[in-house]
């Protein structure tokens, strides 16, 4: 068994996780016993095993408890970011169908203004509580002692991109095995790419409510490791955290990259980082300068991998190997890459098209059969929809982002949706949204923007558009520069030439 209860039992006093900033320790044994009576907590609020929860909680120590009560009931686990407004959680707490609310003060605001939001929510809340909400510790204290009579494993129901604007939920199937011989594949992967062992200290920098942050803390817990989580992500603290607690293993995104690569060079000598044994990065494009500097200064023990929520794919490339292919995401570990014209054609290597992954795992979008039916060709091949090629070798190259996703940070932003908003505007006639070149964050939200009369266009106007955003949407979302333009590229058919504008903002 390769699970959190096993190593209750054979090191209870090893550290499951410590919070990076604070210094909290929470044991496996301690872990272990919050997550059986939060299990029973959960059953003592009516969920039974196919049933739905959501979290909306920032990086706060009771995190990976939560989760790791949840995994042991059999249940749906919905992890929300905690930046969203309370309008955005409530499309996913409604359409993920959860009964359940299990919230953090640090995200107090944003989840008392969703309970009104979704009349019969069961709320709990962690590191206090204010109105509306019970105390979690509080109530998960009152429970019994032991494991639930029906433990089965859960399964995660987190959020991807969709054209339409708005997320949709990657449902995979329970898993069908005893509590703890649910080995996540990353365990596997871990082992094989990155030297997972039972001795690991796994430093996690990212949101926890992120599926990969997430997904690989809890593999880490699978064999034994130890996690440090940090509060919120800072380039010397994370450095500071690694000469501390002797971190081996970490997982990254290019904005950490870039963040810690600005640090003057004297305060990145400063800390001694030889613990290092294998870190990697994914979630969005890493620029080529930026990957080459992280390998002089760390060494070649940077890895990197391409994959989506979906799990139907998963392409990994080391740093030597990302030496004699710069710009590549590898080699598929999980199934077969192929490259396909529109008609589901597949090309030969070196040609650009969309990328498919065959023979991986299968998934579905909650609710939205189209989009479900729209992933997949004729082959049966499903795709995240980016585009790219393939070099002699196989190892893929991408070369688009999916529907013009803007990947600001790491994090995914959808365009759609920001455009929804900014057309209900009284005075804007037309608008575009695309993700335009930063040098930290990779990608920035731009808005161009037609207004009804032109001559509004300047500061006033930009003024009045960007309250109206930060009043409706999540401050990640917030177009940082707005333009305007006196028509945008429309064909009479009504479809927006938006390659015209990136390409524009883009330089090519």
């Amino acid at each position: 068994m390769l699970h959190p209860v096993r190593h209750a039992a054979t090191m209870p006093d090893k550290p499951a996780y410590i919070m990076a900033g604070s210094g909290e320790t929470v044991t496996y044994a301690e872990l272990n016993v919050r997550a059986d009576r939060g299990a029973w907590l959960l059953r003592s609020l009516g969920l039974r095993r196919g049933d739905g929860i959501a979290v909306l909680m920032d990086n706060s120590p009771r995190y990976l408890e939560v989760v790791w009560a949840a995994e042991r009931t059999g249940v749906y686990c919905t992890c929300i970011s905690s930046k969203l407004t309370a309008r955005e959680a409530e499309y996913i707490v409604r359409d993920g169908d959860c009964r359940v609310l299990i919230a953090s003060a640090g995200a107090a605001a944003t989840a008392a203004a969703l309970l009104p939001l979704v009349p019969g929510l069961q709320a709990l809340m962690v590191d206090g509580a204010v109105e509306g909400f019970d105390s979690y510790e509080a109530a998960r204290d009152r429970q019994p002692a032991g494991p639930i009579t029906d433990p089965s494993p859960g399964q995660f129901m987190l959020y991807s991109s969709g054209t339409t604007g708005v997320p949709k939920g990657v449902r995979h199937p329970l898993p069908e095995e005893p509590l703890g011989e649910n080995t996540s594949t990353l365990v596997t992967l871990g082992k094989a790419l990155y030297g997972f062992a039972s001795d690991m200290i796994y430093l996690s920098p990212a949101p926890l409510y992120h599926a990969a942050p997430l997904r690989w803390s809890m593999a880490v817990q699978q064999l034994g490791g130890t996690v440090i989580v940090m509060e919120r992500f800072d380039p010397q603290a994370a450095l500071a955290a690694i000469e501390r607690y002797k971190v081996t293993h970490a997982q990254w995104v290019p904005t950490h990259f870039v963040r810690l690569l600005k640090l003057p060079e004297a305060v990145r000598a400063r800390y001694d980082v030889s613990s290092l044994r294998s870190v990697w990065h994914a979630a969005a494009p890493c620029p080529v300068p930026v990957k080459r500097a992280m390998i002089e200064w760390w060494g070649p023990i940077i890895g990197e991998y391409y994959a989506g929520t979906e799990g139907n794919g998963f392409t990994a490339i080391s740093s030597a190997e990302w030496l004699a292919h710069p710009g590549s995401v590898g080699r598929n570990l999980t199934a077969t890459t192929r490259i396909c014209d529109e008609e589901g054609n597949e090309l030969p290597p070196r040609s650009e098209g969309t990328v498919y992954f065959d023979g991986g795992g299968t998934f579905t979008y909650h609710n939205d059969p189209d989009k479900t039916a729209a992933a997949a060709n004729r082959h049966g091949w499903t795709t995240l929809g980016d585009v790219g090629w393939l070099d002699e070798e196989g190892y893929l190259y991408l070369t688009d982002r999916k529907s013009f996703t803007i990947i600001s940070g790491g994090v995914n932003i959808y365009p759609a949706e920001i455009e929804n908003l900014l057309v209900t505007h009284p005075d804007v006639a037309d608008v575009a949204v695309i993700g335009g070149p930063h040098d930290e964050m990779g990608e920035e939200v731009i808005a161009i923007v037609q207004p009804r009369d032109m001559a509004d266009a300047g500061p006033a106007l930009a003024a009045a558009l960007d309250a109206f955003a930060r009043a409706n949407l999540s401050h990640v979302k917030v177009p940082r520069r707005i333009d305007f333009r006196a028509e945008l590229p429309r064909h009479d058919t009504g479809k927006l030439y938006k390659r015209v504008l990136r390409d524009e903002y883009w330089g090519k």
